[in-house]
Order: C-alpha cells, then structure tokens, then sequence
C-alpha cells in the first residue's frame, strides 16, 4: 500500500507579468512586501527576470520574459499577469511526483536537481486546472535563502501585517468543479471540508457553485468555484472571459490587525470592493459582539461574518491588473474556519456592480 503525499505547505506563489521590476515595486510599496532574491542577467539567466518578495510567511515571485522567444511572454499574451504556479514544500519530490503521476496527475516537469553554492534543491511539476501547475520542491539539502541560481537582494519595507497565505481560488469552467475536486482527492488525498451550492451563492442575476479542498495538515485550502446558471454573466464567468481559461482567481492572506493592514492599505491606494453603508445598520444584530471598534469596522468597509467556532473579519481587493481577474482577500480569523458565508449577498452584489461599470455583467 502506498504511503500518502505529505505536503508541508505552500512553498510560493510564482506570477508571470509583463513587467516584474514594476510590478515588484507596486507590491513593495503598496502590499509590504520586502524583496529577498533576484534572478536576471545580473545571475546568469538569460531568459527571464524574477523578483522574490517576502512578507510574514508569504512568498511571491514576480517572472517576466526577457525576449519575445520566451514561451512565458505567450503565457502572458493570453492570460494577462496571473498566477503560474502554486508550489509545494515536499520532503521527498521523486517519491511525490511519481506516486501523483500513478494517481492520475499529468507532468509538467519531470524531477530535476537545482543547484549552487548553497546547496541542492529537487524539484518537479505537475498540471492542475488551465495552464496553472504544482511545483513539488525539497529544500532539505539547501541553505541559501530561496532557490540555486536567485542571487539575494534584500530590500526591506515596513510590513503592514500580511502573515501567511489562507486559501487559493481557483475558477474552473461550467462542469469541471468536481472533476478538479476529485484530483485533489485522489492524487493529493485532500478532503472536500466544505460544498457551496448555486442557492448559497447567488444573487437575483448571477451564481456560482464551490467546494474547499483542504490537504491532511490544514494549511492548504483551495477553494474550486465553477459558474452556474443565472439571468446575467457571473463573476466567474468575466473571469473565465478576459484570462481566457480557468487559473487562480484571487489569494487569500491572512492578518493578525485587519483594521491596521486595511488602513495601511487604504493610505497606500489600493481600492478595494464598496459594501454599502447599510450593511453595517444590523452588523452587531447579526453576528454579535466582536474585539474590533465597529466604526473603524464600518469606515474601511471591512465585512465580518459568525459561525459556530467564532468570527472573522474580510475584505477584497478590485482587480490588481487592467483585466478583471487576479485580485486579493485579505482575512483574520478570530476563530471561524469558515469563508464568510453570511457577506456572499452583499459581496455578490458589491462585484455585480463593477461587473456593471466595466459592461461585463
């Protein structure tokens, strides 16, 4: 019998953008990241550019082609900046890769050895949905600060309170919700934690379906969302629409001051969904007492949500790029494990309404 694929954690989140020293400094300035490691012409590579950002235990690493033979300028001409891979911290990659390739999983790199100075890392790849892939990587053997071949370069900014990475989003096309849920259960043994239906999220114009996928030691959660039928084009839908395919529709980040973290965000630009005033007349109604200042709550827009384990406070980005795809959650749990249930109406609605303003909905 075949031992499980044991996954650590996330080990980073790899975009491909059009412009990574730009796009480097945007996160650096406006999200908190500090810089950590750099990969270019300076190091040798003579094909692309990559930036490592760092915040808490989040790691982003910002690629952009170098010349127009790169394959990744194609991967950009269609999609758009967006997420390429979402990699795995494993112990052991040939092990992992070859038993996901048995539970069905399509390569994408076969294992290989990375190498410098500081040590070996292994590493392989796998498909999931849309071009999007899973880099399994063992930093056993390893001492520099990233990966062989990034020279570091740190550049340090004040944090604004990011800690760690909560869930990944990915959109997935009409049908395809359980087939990808099932991969995730077969070749990763992660389990279904929670099934949202099209009556759980919806709006009198638009739905969508979801199921949360989360790995054996809970600090992976992909949630899969596919459209479903409604009078007017969903949120996934102008998703699926302007990336041209499914992938990664927003990261969820996790904070411990969600009050701080947002106004350090607002002072620094980052627009954010408007939830209408309203929503706040019957907030302690619906979800009772809460640690947080209900007026700085209301003033910066922040939602909040109750279960059974607790409550926790959300807010969403607009889109971080021209196209309406990636944008960012950010989240504190103060005990609730769930998603935030209760806000779908107003969240629904508060998209629909710039669906409406971009004439997408």
């Amino acid at each position: 019998m075949s031992k499980d694929i044991s996954i650590k954690e996330i080990h980073h989140i790899e975009l491909f953008v059009s412009n990574a020293k730009q796009s480097a400094y945007f996160y650096r300035k406006a999200f908190g990241f500090s810089q950590l490691a750099y990969s270019g012409l300076e190091t040798g590579n003579r094909n692309s550019a990559s930036y490592v950002l760092s915040q808490g235990n989040i790691r982003l690493v910002l690629t952009t082609p170098l010349h127009s033979r790169n394959w990744i300028g194609g991967h950009i001409r269609k999609h758009g900046d967006g997420v390429f891979d979402i990699a795995f911290h494993v112990d052991d990659v040939d092990y992992c890769f070859n038993e996901a390739i048995r539970r069905g999983a399509k390569s994408a790199v076969e294992p290989y050895n990375l190498e410098d100075a500081d040590g070996i890392v292994r590493r392989a790849a796998i498909q999931t949905y849309g071009e999007t892939i899973h880099s399994l990587i063992s930093t056993n053997d390893y001492n520099g600060n990233f990966l062989p071949h990034f020279k570091e370069q740190i550049l340090v900014e004040e944090s604004i309170g990011l800690t760690s990475i909560d869930h990944v989003v990915g959109n997935v096309n009409v049908g395809q919700m359980d087939k990808w849920a099932n991969f995730y259960s077969k070749v990763f043994g992660f389990k279904n934690i929670i099934h949202f239906t099209d009556q759980d999220i919806s709006t009198k114009y638009s739905a969508l379906m979801s199921k949360v996928m989360e790995n054996d030691n809970g600090r992976i959660k992909f949630p899969i969302n596919e459209p479903a039928q409604g009078l007017k084009k969903s949120q996934i839908e102008e998703y699926l629409e302007f990336y041209e395919g499914e992938g990664v529709q927003h990261i969820a980040l996790l904070t411990d001051d969600i009050v701080d973290t947002i106004s350090k965000f607002r002072e620094r630009g980052i627009d954010f969904l408007h939830v209408p005033d309203t929503y706040y007349d019957t907030l302690e109604s619906r979800v009772g007492p809460i640690e947080e200042d209900i007026s700085s709550i209301r003033k910066l827009g922040i939602l909040v949500d109750r279960d059974d384990e607790g409550y926790l406070l959300q807010l969403f980005s607009k889109p971080t790029q021209d196209r309406p795809t990636l944008f960012y959650e950010i989240i504190q749990r103060q005990g609730s494990k769930g998603f935030g249930q209760g806000n779908f109406q107003a969240l629904f609605e508060s998209i629909e309404r710039e669906q409406s303003l971009r004439g997408n909905l």
